[in-house]
């Protein structure tokens, strides 16, 4: 019961967190909600006993990758500006792509054959997840390891045009 009851927390946490990253206007408080969401996401893999990806989260991604974030905010000196708000054609169009994402995230996951308990499971040691990591075979990440960087790259050069510096007109 006290799993069930975690979970909910840790579920009803990341969705609080998440909702107020992207309604915030200010841009250094949704890099914090963020950071709440990744550590709750945090605690969701260490409930799971996947301490390895609970640390990995942990340290890549709520240790690295927001405090990068958060530099990048205060060094910009956008720390003081609030986020216009998105028009009604802009909202519109939002709810619909969120919409056919979901779709797609829900179909994903009611088609895929999980594994049953009859099937041997994948020890979880060091060499197992190296060999996973680059292995593009049965189990293997490989190919959404690259999406990711792809992915990463594409946030790095969102957050450059946003950090520019507009020209100011006379």
């Amino acid at each position: 019961m006290s799993n069930q009851l975690m979970f909910f927390i840790f579920a009803a946490l990341i969705l609080f967190f998440s909702i107020m990253t992207v309604m915030t206007r200010r841009i250094l408080r949704a890099a914090v909600f963020l950071l709440f969401v990744l550590l709750a996401t945090a605690g969701i893999y260490y409930m799971l006993s996947y301490t390895f990806l609970a640390a990995v989260q942990l340290t890549v991604y709520a240790g690295g990758i927001v405090v990068l974030i958060i530099f990048s905010i205060l060094l910009t000196s956008h720390i003081s500006e609030r986020a216009s708000m998105a028009g009604r054609i802009q909202a519109i169009f939002s709810a619909i792509v969120a919409l056919l994402g979901a779709g797609v995230t829900l179909y994903t996951i009611y088609s895929f054959a999980f594994k049953g308990s009859d099937e041997p499971a994948i020890t979880s040691n060091v060499k197992n997840i190296g060999a996973q990591l680059v292995s593009t075979g049965k189990d293997g990440y490989a190919l959404p390891f690259e999406v990711i960087s792809v992915l990463l790259l594409a946030a790095m050069i969102g957050a450059i045009i946003v950090a520019r510096k507009e020209p100011k007109q006379n």
